[in-house]
Formats: structure tokens, C-alpha cells, sequence
């Protein structure tokens, strides 16, 4: 039986196998295998961890291999498997080279105080899926990644709080036994995914009926949500799109099983799950600072970290005053739109994470945010205006489905029209969860990342629709890709309704909000 442990680099990460070789010499502890600095300085940790939990370091020189030799090794969370490697070497000296040729492993992760404690480490989730994979049914971790490991139901958890805990583990492990001194987590049972849609409890501080002169954009929040549609707004300071916005995650569904690894794992690499926590199942609202960089938006670092794109998965990317984010952080948004994931290269290693997200984009129309307002001044040229514009791009406008215009003025708002509040969060999430589910059963997937085969097998037109969409398209000049996302749009707002053709009305009602009627061209 052989240690095995994980070296966290992108969204795959490496199996590594630790071994360890006691020789004759001056005593020292030598470690090969492209280690970085936090797992070379586990020599130190892992030595005083051992003597204070009551073992006995070897006298002899110790050399310490992590295989493969030209995978770089990095993190703490070497430690532990390091430490038992050791004593494992201390106790025996013929079982690891055919135990390793014999395919019989353990995963071994976790950082060590000086004391013997073991600190929980990220990664988990994705060194036990990859362990899985490669034939290993056990493991070894700290008791605050217990959870995280437990979920995925793939291996047998042993969840430790100290090196002595897990030498126990260890050695009831090398010995064939079943079960450890310690006890064991036994895998959990994932209930099967089905067709039904749930929504997580709905917060009534964040209701939508508390909205009002805003109807168009909730109802264009509704279509997002129940098609996984992107959606642009822009109006005035004050309007209340921003509101609107960010109250768009209460009309999300729970995640399905698949989602819910997928982000569970990204969220684990990248060290932001909470602790005791198995399974991610409301999906992710992201909204990140205007000063946010172009590795903090798509990933990379010395690790090949998540960016927000990643870390979005399964849920919403939120940007607000979208204009003041950097053109070319703005920019790169348009491949995981496109492909939904995003691939990042770092020195001869690459690393593809998924991306699939619904993009939320609030701006104002112009620098002041005045332009268009009936009862106030706008003090931009027309010159700051366009620039102002330029920073989305065409080929970035053309991927977003839904466009709503907010200028209505604060001061212009009658006491009707203030009294006229929107749905209730309930009444919107019974169209969205209806069109869900129709979704799910029909294609297995949101209407809004359908093919153009998928759209003409799924979506298909009368000779009044045709009608209709050919006239548009001559008067608006839309593209082929606008034309694809009017059709979906459609498609969603018959499903909210439960009818099984797209009317004339639905397609209507999609070119209306893929142009946008007011003082921006869009």
C-alpha cells in the first residue's frame, strides 16, 4: 500500500505519490521531485509535528520523493502524507515498491502544526474525484474537509484532527482492516437527479414586489432566469436597475447534481468553501469591483487560480456600472460567453475551467448619467458619449440576449405608478420554474446555450413567426447570432407559459427586448 496525495494546478490538478527512502549518512531530510517552497518547508513542519505527537523521527538521512518528477509540487497540503510516509519508512522496510506496483493507495492531504494538529487544506474536492479515477479507495483528510470529501461518494473518508489520529488510520489501513481505531465517515448517497425544479427558501428583504416602475426589466429578469438568458440594462442614477439586479439570484432554482460538483470543486481550488460544507446547491452571484484586473476577472497566477468567470459557474456574473471596468477585462468575457469555459496557459502548463454563467450588466447611459433624462442636464459631449459606449464592443453587445432601457425619472413617477408594484418573487418563480422544467425534460439543457441545430429542431416557427422575424430583421439588420438569440427568447417565454409552439406574440415580445427603443443605439 502506498501513499498518495494531491498537487492542486488549475481545475485538474495531478496525482502525486509520495515516497520515502531512509539512508546512512549525516542526518538530514532531502526532498526531489519539482517541490515549491511551502512543500520544502514541510520538512521542518513535518519533523517537529512527529516528535511532538510522542513519535521517534529516524536517525538516518532521509530522502523524500514526490512523483512524477516533472509535475511541480505545490501548497501545504503535503504535510501529513509526507509525515506518514516517514514513519511508514521508520516501521517497514519492503512494502512500498510493490505495494505502488501493486495499485493499492491511499490519499493522504492535510497541513501540520508544529504540535501534530492537522489544518484543513483546498483542494479536496477535486483530489478525491481525481483519486477515484485512478483506482484509490481511500482517504485521508482533516475533519474540516470531511464533508467536502464525503459528498462526491467516491471514497472511504477517514477525517483526522492530529498526525496521531492518522497514523492510526494508517496503520489499520496497512494492516487490511476495514475500519480505523478512530472511526470512519462512511461515502454518502447522492439521491438521484430528476426533472423537478426547486427553489431554496426566498429571502423577504430582497422580494421584487418592493420594485416598482421597473416592470419591464423584471419581466425581462424573469425570461433570464427561466431561459439562462444575459441581460443589459441601462438607464439613470437612481432608477432602480441596480436593485433590481441584484435581487436576481432569489429567482434561481437549486442547481442540478452535475452543477453542483462542478462548482463545489472550483470553489474548493480555489480555498472559498465554507467549512463543513459538502455540496454548493444555490448557484453563485458574483459581483466584482470595478477595479477588478484581468487575472481576477478570467484566472491565472502562479497557480492558475479560478477568476470570476469560474467562480460564476452555474450562477450569475453581476457587473454594475459596468462602464468603468477596464475595455479589455470587458473584452475577454466574450470567449466564455461563447464556449463557456475559459482555458489559461502558464509556462508550458495549461488548465481549461468551465464557465458557464448568465451575465448581468447594469451601466448608466453616459458618464454623468444624464443623457436622455427628460428634467436633467446632461453635461457629456458627444464625443465622451461614444467613447463611453465603445468600451462594450459590438461583438460583445451582440452576445447579450435581453436589453432594457430603465430612463424613466425618479421625479417623473406619478403616485400610481409608484403604487404599481411588480410581482411577488413567488408569483415570478412559478413561470421560471414552469419553463424549467420543461426544459430539462425536453433538451436537458436552458434554452439559452441551444445549438443552431438544437434551435431548428426545438424552436420551430409558423409562417406568421417567419413573417414577423424577417421583418425585423430587414428594418433592425440584425446578425445571425441576434436572430438565434431572438428565437430562444421566444422559445423561453413559451415555455414559461407551458405552450408547446412559439406564438407570434413571443417573438414579438423577444425582438422588443433584443432593441432597445430609447437614447442609446444599441
Amino acid at each position: 500500500m502506498y501513499i498518495a496525495s494531491f498537487s492542486p494546478f488549475g481545475y485538474e490538478g495531478a496525482l502525486v505519490t509520495v515516497e520515502v527512502d531512509l539512508r546512512r549518512g549525516i542526518p538530514a531530510i532531502d526532498v526531489v521531485g519539482l517541490a515549491d517552497n511551502a512543500v520544502r518547508e514541510a520538512r521542518e513542519r513535518m519533523r517537529a509535528a512527529i516528535r511532538n505527537s510522542g513519535f521517534e523521527f529516524p536517525q538516518e538521512r532521509v530522502l523524500i520523493s514526490l512523483s512524477p518528477a516533472d509535475v511541480k509540487k505545490e501548497g501545504a497540503g503535503f504535510d501529513l502524507a509526507i509525515a506518514l510516509a516517514v514513519l511508514d519508512a521508520a516501521g517497514s522496510d519492503d512494502r512500498t515498491t510493490d505495494d505502488i506496483a501493486a495499485g493499492a493507495g491511499v490519499l493522504v492531504m492535510g497541513e501540520l502544526e508544529l504540535s501534530g494538529k492537522v489544518r484543513p487544506v483546498r483542494g479536496i474536492n477535486a483530489a478525491v474525484s481525481t483519486a477515484a479515477e485512478n483506482g484509490i479507495r481511500w482517504c485521508i483528510v482533516p475533519r474540516e474537509n470531511a464533508a467536502e470529501a464525503q459528498s462526491l461518494g467516491k471514497l472511504q473518508v477517514f477525517a483526522v484532527e492530529s498526525l496521531q489520529e492518522a497514523q492510526k488510520a494508517w496503520c489499520a489501513l496497512s494492516s487490511g482492516l476495514s475500519s480505523p481505531v478512530g472511526g470512519v465517515q462512511t461515502p454518502g448517497q447522492q439521491a438521484a437527479y430528476d426533472e423537478q425544479v426547486a427553489f431554496p427558501p426566498a429571502d423577504p428583504n430582497l422580494d421584487f414586489s418592493a420594485i416598482a416602475g421597473q416592470k419591464q426589466l423584471v419581466r425581462a429578469l424573469q425570461i433570464a432566469a427561466a431561459g439562462g438568458h444575459n441581460v443589459l440594462c441601462y438607464g439613470p442614477p437612481g432608477c432602480g436597475k441596480t436593485l433590481a439586479m441584484q435581487r436576481f439570484g432569489q429567482l434561481l432554482p437549486y442547481m442540478t447534481l452535475d452543477e453542483q460538483r462542478q462548482v463545489t470543486r472550483i470553489y474548493s481550488l480555489a480555498g472559498f468553501l465554507p467549512e463543513n460544507t459538502a455540496l454548493i446547491q444555490i448557484p453563485p452571484f458574483r459581483s466584482p469591483h470595478q477595479s477588478s484586473s484581468l487575472e481576477g476577472m478570467v484566472g491565472g497566477g502562479p497557480h492558475c487560480m479560478p477568476g470570476e468567470v469560474s467562480l460564476a459557474h452555474g450562477g450569475v456574473l453581476f457587473l454594475d456600472e459596468a462602464a468603468e471596468f477596464r475595455t479589455s477585462v470587458l473584452q475577454t468575457l466574450r470567449v466564455p460567453l461563447e464556449g463557456r469555459s475559459i482555458t489559461l496557459s502558464r509556462a508550458g502548463r495549461h488548465t481549461t475551467f468551465p464557465a458557464d454563467f448568465q451575465l448581468l450588466i447594469a451601466t448608466n447611459p453616459c458618464p454623468c448619467g444624464n443623457f436622455g433624462s427628460t428634467d436633467r442636464i446632461c453635461v457629456c459631449s458627444a464625443r465622451s458619449v461614444e467613447s463611453y459606449w465603445k468600451k462594450f464592443s459590438g461583438p460583445l453587445l451582440d452576445r447579450i440576449d435581453l436589453r432594457v432601457s430603465a430612463m424613466q425619472d425618479a421625479a417623473a413617477m406619478t403616485a400610481a405608478d409608484k403604487d404599481q408594484k411588480s410581482l411577488s418573487t413567488a408569483e415570478l418563480r412559478k413561470g421560471i420554474g414552469r419553463a424549467l422544467a420543461i426544459q430539462r425534460k425536453r433538451q436537458h439543457k436552458k434554452n439559452a446555450i441551444l445549438t443552431p441545430q438544437e434551435i431548428d429542431y426545438y424552436c420551430k416557427l409558423n409562417d406568421g413567426c417567419h413573417a414577423v422575424l424577417n421583418a425585423a430583421v430587414m428594418t433592425e439588420n440584425f446578425s445571425s447570432r441576434a436572430i438565434h438569440s431572438i428565437i430562444r427568447v421566444a422559445r423561453t417565454i413559451a415555455d414559461m407559459d407551458g405552450v408547446y409552439n412559439i406564438r407570434v406574440a413571443d417573438l414579438k415580445e423577444a425582438i422588443d427586448l433584443r432593441r432597445v427603443n430609447g437614447p442609446v443605439d444599441l
